[in-house]
């Protein structure tokens, strides 16, 4: 039997949630209202950027909104994931351009960078306490022939003189091991990048929401949405507790939104991942930048250290990759990728110097949901052949450099009726009829060597 399209009604416990918040299962009011200006399904990042927004755009009297949370605030993809906000400035930008064109590649690889400045700036005068670091991100290659592949791409953005490629630095091959201290590297790269604790940012826009007049309620998962408008110009949402009405509809529900909208089944691809948390028994060796450690064109881990001392590391996808039920189409975080529990025992002794004697140790593992497109591009805007309706998801596995910005234009869709191309969101993430037609599968293809031939470096 396949796995259920909408979460389990208690995923497992990460880090990020350790210490849930005083609105974790909050309610603005006792009952549903009956009816709302705009409805926003899901209390992730997405839901709490585009509220944010909204809010901070309205001049005159804010419009009623009503935020559905099937589960606790936060607790998706965003409470699970690996606290980057990290930028690509050659890597699938590489493969943008040559796909779409320079162009689009520059304006995403451009974008995601505004992403990370934009988000530093507003965590800055918010002053909020979500342990957000701005530092370098390095990403280091254990392949030689992957390494050719990626500097042939970045040379490339470079004679096309993309701004974000610019800003990014390739070390000489002779000194990736010493540049990033990672045992084994045969290339690196590194560039500007953030980190944080997700739910305490998400946390602080909900707080500064509800205070604002915001309808939040958690513990309400939308079990069906109409087909069609009602005369008046309404969506007919359902809920366990009752059914509500509403003139405007953000879908920010990323891996789940096919439970909801059968258009979204094999164009948003629910993907299950692993991530932990490790600990030293000592004092940790110095850990600056955040890292990614790629094994091969398709096999990656990626990690940040913590203000603590701590380390989240994510990936362990050799220990899974080759069994489809792990992981495609698997919406289960209530239970660990079983295969896959021990991949990060001995992570950091492993692979990087000066940690050998550290103690490290796994203190938390889970499981997370991420949204893959099946193009592997955010699918944005209004959803076609449901006025009123929009989608702001399928961002796979990348979205923390690309919400913030895609909010603020999806804020100015909803609230201004703004034409997609004046939003500032690249062009090639808009949703459209041809995207949500293409047969292609871009998941699986990007899986498709190591299903047909797998080769374990556990």
């Amino acid at each position: 039997m396949a796995p259920s399209a909408f979460p389990p009604l208690n995923g497992m416990s990460s880090f990020w949630r350790s210490l849930p918040g005083d609105i974790d299962n909050h309610r603005s009011t006792k009952e549903l209202p009956s009816e709302c200006d705009v409805m926003v399904v899901g209390a992730g990042y997405s839901g709490a950027a585009i509220i944010t927004h909204m809010l901070s755009q309205c001049t005159g009297k804010a419009p009623s909104i009503l935020v559905l949370e099937a589960r606790q605030l936060c607790s998706g993809a965003t409470g699970r994931n690996g606290g980057h906000i990290k930028p690509d400035s050659y890597h699938a930008i590489s493969r943008l351009a040559r796909e779409y064109s320079v162009e689009a590649a520059a304006e995403v690889a451009n974008f995601e960078y505004a992403n990370v400045e934009a988000v530093a700036d507003f965590i800055r005068n918010e002053k909020i306490d979500c342990d957000f670091v701005l530092t370098r991100a390095i990403d280091v290659q254990f392949s030689e022939a992957h390494q050719d592949t990626l500097e042939a791409g970045y040379k490339s953005l470079l004679e096309n003189n993309v701004e974000a490629t610019k800003r990014t630095y390739c070390a000489p091959r002779e000194y990736a091991e010493t540049i990033s201290g990672v045992k084994g590297a045969k290339g690196c790269f590194s560039y500007n990048a953030g980190h944080l604790w997700p739910y305490k940012l998400i946390q602080h826009m909900f707080k500064k929401a509800i205070a604002q007049g915001v309808n939040l309620q958690t513990n309400t998962p939308v079990q069906r949405i109409s087909e069609d408008r009602d005369a008046s110009g309404f969506w007919t949402i359902k809920t366990d507790r009752g059914t509500v009405k509403a003139k405007q509809v953000i879908m920010a529900t990323n891996a789940y939104t096919a439970a909801l909208l059968p258009e979204y089944h094999s164009k948003i691809i629910p993907y299950r991942a692993l991530c932990s948390h490790i600990t030293t028994s000592k004092k940790a060796p110095l850990l600056n930048s955040s890292y990614a450690l790629r094994f091969n064109d398709w096999d990656f881990d990626y990690l940040i250290p913590r203000p603590d001392g701590s380390i989240i590391v994510g990936g362990a996808r050799q220990a899974y990759i080759q069994h489809l039920e792990d992981w495609y189409g698997n919406t289960n975080d209530s239970d660990l990728i079983d295969r896959a529990r021990h991949y990060f025992d001995g992570y950091m002794q492993r692979h990087f110097h000066g940690w050998e004697d550290s103690g490290a140790r796994v203190d938390n593992i889970w499981t997370g949901i991420m949204g893959y497109s099946s193009d592997r591009l955010p699918r944005v805007g209004p959803i076609p052949d449901r006025p009123g309706m929009f989608i702001m998801g399928g961002f796979t596995g990348h979205g923390m450099p690309q919400v913030f910005l895609c909010a603020k234009g999806m804020a100015d869709m909803v609230l201004s009726n703004a034409e997609f191309e004046k939003t500032g969101i690249p062009k090639v993430f808009q949703e459209t009829k041809g995207r949500l037609q293409d047969k292609r599968n871009r998941v699986l293809e990007m899986y498709e060597k190591p299903l047909k031939a797998f080769e374990s470096k556990l």
